[in-house]
């Protein structure tokens, strides 16, 4: 399910970016406030343990990631049409929409779950353009859940699944095949992002 929130939602993180925006060295330090507890946050029961997923101190899982590489499988990319992708990282993303309000009532709770997913996902740019230091991956343990997600009359399910926000990273699968090129790819995908930026920017 994470996949095409990695597109639409790269590129809307793009556009809050800015349309100036470059990638963020890896070695680039940030200041950080005091961490943000959502645990009962405005005395809404729906934000009960909220912080027990990714840690008060992790909001968008990028603080405590660690990873592990998955050997057990190969992975290697290939080429699709592009309409047979942005079919699918449709689903998703109205999968996502589907999944925040049918299973969340309060709205302050969905604009904070969403935001957090939002965040999150959006971290994968930094990974795609090879700035953030991670290996650019899939966790297939979690990716292993998405028949999952819906009941077999298509209805959410409501179970546990076993996992947290901080188990994310640990069975990374390392996709080979693309075209990455340590001397030309930099410039490249900075072209792209940026590209991708304008076309956003320009509709707002």
């Amino acid at each position: 399910m994470v996949a095409k929130l990695a597109s639409a939602f790269l590129i809307a993180s793009a556009c809050i970016w800015g349309t100036d925006a470059k990638p963020i060295p890896k070695n680039k330090i940030l200041p950080r406030g005091s961490p943000i507890s959502f645990n009962n946050w405005g005395g809404f029961s729906s934000f009960n343990n909220f912080d027990n997923f990714y840690g008060v101190d992790n909001f968008d899982s990028s603080i405590h990631f660690s990873q592990v590489a998955d050997t057990s499988t190969q992975v290697v990319c290939h080429t699709e049409a592009i309409e047979i992708i942005q079919q699918r990282l449709l689903v998703l993303q109205e999968m996502a929409k589907r999944i925040i309000l049918e299973q969340v009532c309060e709205v302050e709770t969905q604009t904070v779950v969403f935001q957090q997913f939002h965040a999150s996902l959006g971290l994968f740019s930094s990974d795609l353009t090879h700035v953030s230091g991670h290996s650019v991956g899939f966790d297939s343990s979690i990716a292993s859940h998405f028949s999952d997600v819906c009941l077999s009359d298509g209805s959410l399910s409501t179970n546990d699944l076993g996992f947290t926000g901080t188990d994310v990273g640990l069975h990374t699968a390392v996709v080979g095949g693309s075209n990455w090129n340590d001397a030309t790819s930099p410039a490249s995908v900075s072209s792209a992002f940026g590209a991708a930026n304008l076309a956003v920017s320009s509709l707002h």
